[in-house]
């Protein structure tokens, strides 16, 4: 006996565990069952069993995918490489011209090796292993940062908790994936929300995030998810030498992989499998939209690095986009946070792809009115990416005579208050103060998790509050009173304390989410963040002038007018006044690069760089970066310096038409030096 457990005991719960997650593995990656329902279910019950009696629990236990209680809310996780997005190609041309990029940067006319596998259409996930175990989940975020959902992950039964029966296992290796849901447990799970007066998911892609994206883990246990497994991130421990050799080992350790992978050498040969891809979608049981085309080969795939976003050595080939006939019943305006107002088209209920689309937006009036798009008309509905339905074309010759013209309003739809347009501007706005519409929209924008990300105050909420008189602006939010709440339906003892909880953690934030929370016309994160690189509080930016914004080289007339005009508003004034005075809001500012931080030698100048540089791109922007200078993408005429590499591309020829410097990888190490003495 050890631990007061008889040895005959622990090999029996051993090999039940072995037996079962074998079970497991054959039933929901294999597809291909050895023992019935009843029998597996007669081995999980006895191990049930002898687990409870004994207290002997091995941590890949099948009876460890049960969930736990409901979390508050998903922590942070910093991925230890990150989780880069994929280039897209769209044709044949686009392929080819990713190869040459290839051998241009490898200085190599050798055919390369590529795998090509489909493109799952799911949410993309972090599995991390320490000495065998799955110690952490994590979803994809920013692709630097992202939630950890380990304890939903662990509920998926193709999951692998523990990895085994191969001969070699890393010391710890981050494995990537994606977590979908069948197009027929989709449709299943929509005829059931339906049913219960629920609103469906809009389509499997996002069916599978909000069913991994649950705080109650027991609801995520409750959705029949999958997962397929195709990248790595930091492995230790062991060395792989190519994408090929790493599926292989996936498919010993028991990972689910892509439906089909194939290695082939030269792009002609990639471009055959895609089509071949391409044909068999109609087959697979799950949504794809495309193939993934990736350098076999590992050392290749470093020497060729990556761009600030996506990987050199892979890319994405996107399948044309599903297409459906539907008839146009209504065209209405949408009322935004800004007071832009969008047109969108209801349709008859047509099914595009395995999804039922019933309308669209027509992105703005002056495109509508270009394709003459009418109430009556039949038209050529695509859902672009197999997710974003849009009007194609109008089918002309189908009309009758009956069909109606949809002008610009001249009233907005919601509040009956006058409607602008601006010289030269596509848009259209409601300039109602009260708009109920806008009003609603800002205070869902202002609690949002980019801007005072409070927790529990979504859409329905938002809603729920402003129909009741609860909130009539964002000012309101902190006037709450878990009373009120408890007067409201879906709020009890539990959900209004959350709630409350938020909404008093969201009183201190930084001045950049500040400043994007409140909604200025133009001004997004990346425009919040400059004004708080340049301005201290948030007082500085009271009742300034358009001309000190513009002084900031990335901002323009239009940016700086809004946020001039937004910061000279009487009653925008007095609304942040009773945030920061009368509710407490506390601004801290991180970000600010003024007194009291230091000069860096690169302050103020802006590079482009162009071409291949001794270093990876991304390497030498964090450089340029890090000494205060701003690596930008495109060139203008306010930028300083365009780097020059080898085979530079169009942004040399709009750097001679601007004038702007051009300088080598070695003179741009000589301005750093420069410019630090």
């Amino acid at each position: 006996m050890t631990d007061g457990i008889p040895g005959s005991i622990k090999q029996e719960i051993e090999k039940l565990v072995k037996d079962l997650n074998y079970h497991c593995y054959r039933y929901y990656v294999l597809d291909s069952p050895i023992i019935s329902d009843e029998d597996y279910d007669r081995l999980y019950f006895h191990l049930k069993e002898l687990e409870e009696k004994y207290r002997y629990v091995l941590p890949d236990s099948p009876t460890q995918r049960v969930g736990a209680p409901p979390l508050e809310k998903f922590e942070k996780v910093r991925h230890t490489e990150p989780m880069l997005s994929l280039d897209n190609a769209f044709s044949h041309e686009d392929i080819e011209e990713f190869e040459k990029r290839i051998k241009r940067l490898l200085k190599s006319d050798e055919e390369i090796e590529y795998t090509v596998e489909p493109k799952y259409d799911g949410l993309a996930i972090e599995l991390s292993y320490r000495n065998g175990l799955l110690y952490k989940a994590s979803t994809r975020g920013d692709g630097y940062e992202g939630e950890d959902v380990t304890t939903n992950v662990r509920t998926i039964k193709s999951v692998p908790i523990k990895i085994e029966e191969v001969s070699g296992i890393p010391r710890e290796v981050d494995i990537r994936g994606e977590i979908y849901m069948d197009i027929e447990e989709f449709e299943k799970l929509n005829r059931e929300r339906e049913g219960k007066g629920e609103p469906p998911f809009a389509n499997p892609r996002n069916a599978a995030a909000g069913s991994v994206r649950q705080l109650d883990s027991s609801i995520t246990s409750g959705r029949k998810l999958h997962l397929a497994c195709y990248g790595i991130g930091a492995v230790r421990g062991m060395e792989f030498k190519s994408q090929l050799e790493f599926i292989k080992w996936l498919e010993k350790a028991r990972f689910p992989v892509p439906a089909v992978v194939k290695n082939v050498k030269g792009i002609d040969k990639v471009l055959k499998f895609v089509k071949d891809i391409e044909e068999k979608r109609k087959s697979f049981t799950f949504e794809t939209d495309g193939a993934v085309v990736k350098v076999n080969d590992f050392g290749l795939q470093r020497l060729l690095g990556m761009k600030t976003r996506e990987p050199r050595w892979a890319i994405a080939y996107k399948f044309p986009a599903h297409q459906g006939i539907t008839k146009i019943k209504d065209i209405q305006g949408s009322v935004g946070r800004t007071g832009v107002i969008t047109p969108f088209a209801i349709f008859e209920p047509v099914r595009i792809g395995g999804v039922t689309v019933s309308r669209s937006t027509l992105h703005n009036w002056d495109e509508m009115e270009r394709k003459d798009i009418r109430i009556g008309d039949t038209v050529v509905v695509e859902r672009a990416g197999d997710v974003i339905p849009h009007v194609l074309s109008v089918i002309k010759d189908k009309r009758t005579g009956k069909e109606e013209p949809f002008h610009v309003p001249e009233k907005c739809p919601v509040c009956r208050s006058t409607v602008v347009r601006e010289e030269g501007e596509v848009a259209v706005r409601c300039i109602g103060l009260n708009c109920p519409a806008q009003v609603q929209e800002r205070i869902k924008h202002f609690a949002s998790r980019g801007a005072m990300d409070i927790e529990g105050l979504g859409e329905k909420n938002v809603e729920l509050f402003y129909s009741n008189g609860l909130i009539h602006n964002f000012v309101d939010i902190y006037k709450l009173k878990k009373e009120e709440l408890l007067n409201l339906p879906r709020f009890a003892e539990k959900s209004a304390q959350n709630l409350v909880e938020a909404i008093e953690k969201s009183k201190s934030t930084t001045l950049a989410r500040f400043l994007f929370a409140l909604g200025i016309l133009h001004v997004g994160e990346y425009a919040s963040k400059l004004l708080a690189k340049n301005f201290e509080k948030i007082e500085d930016l009271y009742k300034i002038s358009p001309e000190r914004i513009m002084q900031i080289k990335q901002m323009g007339e239009k940016i700086a007018t809004s946020v001039s005009d937004f910061f000279d508003d009487q009653k925008n004034l007095k609304a942040l006044v009773d945030l920061i005075e009368k509710h407490g809001i506390k601004i801290t500012n991180p970000d600010f690069e003024g007194k009291g931080r230091g000069k860096k030698p690169l302050d103020g100048l802006t590079f482009v760089i162009t071409g291949t540089l001794p270093k990876p791109r991304d390497e030498v922007e964090k450089l340029i970066e890090s000494l205060g200078g701003h690596a930008s993408y495109s060139v203008s005429k306010s930028t300083d310096y365009v780097v020059v590499g080898e085979n530079p591309g169009s942004k040399l020829q709009k750097a001679q038409k601007f004038k702007v410097k051009t300088v080598s990888y070695d003179e741009l190490l000589k301005i750093i030096g420069k410019h630090k003495s």
